[in-house]
């Protein structure tokens, strides 16, 4: 399977990023399968580095092979297919609380965007009820994701290559 991540900088060598606090499912590598959402990704990385200073900042997008058979044979593996109770109790948890440590090596789910993002700090802050949350994130067209939790899932992520993109 290809799998894309965007960012600012080619990422032959993915790493962990246990720094960043709020993620979906808490300190990962995350990447997805989506072409199209990787390249907005990138290029949001861009513009948000170049609005801080760091003119001419590129947006690259490194591409992966991911062999997920091997992967599922081997570690300890959450799937959420689509907009749950579930899936949204570990967003939650992973957003709220920086320590909170899952336990899985590879998780795959739907990414919390801008738009899902919102509803979920509602969550996260006690303003809006899980399950109302729930009922409003179901028209919400959500991307997937694929994070890699721990340094042995990332041996089954192969680099491939990367590519820049036009910043605007």
């Amino acid at each position: 399977m290809i799998l894309y991540h965007g960012s600012t900088i080619e990422v032959s060598a993915p790493k962990i990023i246990a720094a960043e606090v709020g993620r979906d499912f808490g300190p990962t590598f995350y990447t997805t399968n989506i072409k199209a959402q990787t390249e907005r990704w990138a290029v949001r990385r861009a513009r948000f580095a170049r609005k801080g200073g760091k003119a001419g900042t590129p947006a690259v997008v490194s591409v992966y092979e991911f062999d997920e058979m091997a992967a599922r044979g081997a570690l300890k593996c959450r799937d959420y297919p689509g907009v749950s109770m579930e899936w949204l109790d570990m967003v939650v948890a992973c957003r709220s609380r920086p320590s909170y440590r899952h336990g899985y090596d590879l998780m795959t789910g739907k990414v919390a965007n801008d738009n899902v993002g919102e509803t979920v700090s509602y969550v996260v802050a006690g303003v809006m009820p899980k399950e109302m949350a729930i009922e409003q994130l179901k028209f919400q067209q959500i991307n997937d994701q694929t994070a890699f939790c721990s340094e042995a899932s990332l041996q089954f992520l192969k680099f491939v290559s990367s590519y820049e993109l036009e910043v605007s």
